[in-house]
């Protein structure tokens, strides 16, 4: 949490800078900013919070950058400044942001704090120099070609602050979640810059009659948004409603296929996987007994890591079929069936489905005691059966975020509380409680 307030404390002391050396300096042109301030508003009014996408605001972020980058208005030149130009930015942001705030969307703030602090990045940069005069001299080419570097600049530093945020709200490894937001850039963060380059650019020649042509495709974009929303919440309702089908069937405890795509997901985030790979593992851990089905004798609670590795292979290949027929992602039918293959040459997201399986099962009616030995019988079957390093992941993620739905031990309220350093340090399989020793 600590990146995360000093992010929140840096963008309230830069606006509360800005705002003053406003008020101290007076508003300069007063028609940019109304013009550019009702446009980051009504961008962050609409923005999509469902949306699964890294900029679910592209009008707003657009607009700010524009008028960060904003030297000219119809062939004459402005005078705003970067403490204005966060002012305005702010404000609007703020105003544009009531109804998400009413509605205790906490991300908001988290949200708001990155588009001050990169719009102010760019302000800065930018500003002071277009305003004494040393931007004189680049002009055509070379005068775009210093926006674009100046705009890589600010997405860089936007991906940096994005993943910091992520990483102090969730715990999630840092490398990966900025990998997938570098990731994210290439798609919507381009756009975006593009856009607010292009904006900036065509102010400067036609004046503000620029802004509603150049939000045009942008309010598209923020539709498909929704589009885009929708569309992912549907897919992954009938993927979970598949998932339901062996419980309603009686074939598997209810919550199973659940309480193991959690698991796998706070496993696979541990290892570093992508978030595509994420969302693989995810529908492939929920899908992963719907083989099942196909079984005239169901087995017994639904628990397949006791059977013969025959019996598991068959299946899976069942599962790995059915699910080919649901017209999923081939990715996730190959999870499925190669999730009884020996480790060695499974995919990582096979390993990991099959070890969460393993240890749900193994856990679940074993009493008090039941998580603990469930691990220790992981442990002692990973030379042939499970990967270790997946067994490792799993014991850390049990040690520093609770097993949760997984079952504590009663009085137990937190796995840290059993290991022997506290604190929730990260430890290994043989430190999970005191006096609690590993073999082989």
């Amino acid at each position: 949490m600590i990146a995360l307030r000093g992010i929140r404390l840096a963008a309230l002391l830069l606006a509360l800078g800005c705002l003053a050396g406003t008020l101290w300096a007076g508003l300069d042109d007063r028609g940019a900013a109304l013009a550019f301030g009702a446009l980051v508003g009504v961008g962050e009014w609409g923005r999509w919070t469902g949306a699964e996408v890294r900029e679910a605001a592209p009008l707003g972020a657009a607009g700010g950058l524009a008028y960060a980058l904003l030297g000219g208005d119809a062939g004459v030149a402005t005078h705003d400044g970067a403490f204005q130009v966060v002012t305005v930015v702010c404000a609007a942001s703020l105003l544009g942001s009531v109804p998400h705030i009413a509605s205790g969307r906490r991300p908001t703030l988290d949200h708001l704090a990155r588009r001050v602090l990169t719009v102010g990045f760019t302000a800065v940069c930018f500003q002071p120099l277009y305003n004494r005069g040393v931007l004189e001299q680049w002009g055509g080419p070379a005068y775009a070609l210093l926006l674009i570097a100046l705009l890589v600049l600010t997405a860089l530093c936007d991906v940096v602050l994005a993943a910091a945020q992520a990483h102090s709200r969730t715990g999630w490894r840092f490398g990966p979640l900025l990998r997938d937001e570098l990731r994210g850039l290439l798609g919507i963060g381009s756009a975006v810059c593009a856009t607010g380059a292009v904006m900036a650019l065509a102010v400067a020649v036609v004046g503000l009659w620029a802004l509603p042509v150049f939000c045009l495709p942008l309010l598209l974009t923020q539709l498909s948004l929704r589009w885009y929303a929708a569309v992912r919440a549907t897919y992954r309702q009938t993927i979970a409603s598949l998932a339901r089908a062996t419980e309603i069937a009686g074939y598997t405890p209810a919550g199973h296929a659940r309480r193991v795509a959690t698991l796998s997901q706070a496993v696979g985030r541990d290892l570093g996987l992508t978030g595509a790979e994420l969302t693989v593992l995810e529908y492939a851990a929920l899908m992963h007994d719907i083989g099942q089905l196909s079984l005239v004798d169901p087995v017994p609670a639904g628990a397949t890591a006791v059977l013969p590795a025959e019996e598991q292979r068959r299946i899976a290949l069942l599962g790995g079929a059915v699910v080919r027929q649901t017209g999923v992602d081939a990715a996730v039918a190959v999870v499925v069936e190669r999730q009884a293959d020996p480790y060695r040459e499974q995919p990582v997201a096979a390993r990991i489905v099959r070890v969460v399986n393993a240890y749900e099962e193994k856990s679940r009616d074993s009493g008090p005691g039941g998580p603990l030995t469930a691990l220790e019988e992981l442990r002692l079957a990973t030379a042939g059966d499970y990967a270790p390093e997946v067994v490792e992941s799993l014991a850390r993620v049990l040690w520093n975020e609770g097993c949760g739905a997984m079952g504590v031990p009663p009085g137990v309220e937190h796995w840290g509380s059993l290991g022997q350093g506290g604190g929730g340090r990260r430890a290994g399989l043989s430190d999970l409680a005191r006096g609690w020793v590993t073999h082989g």
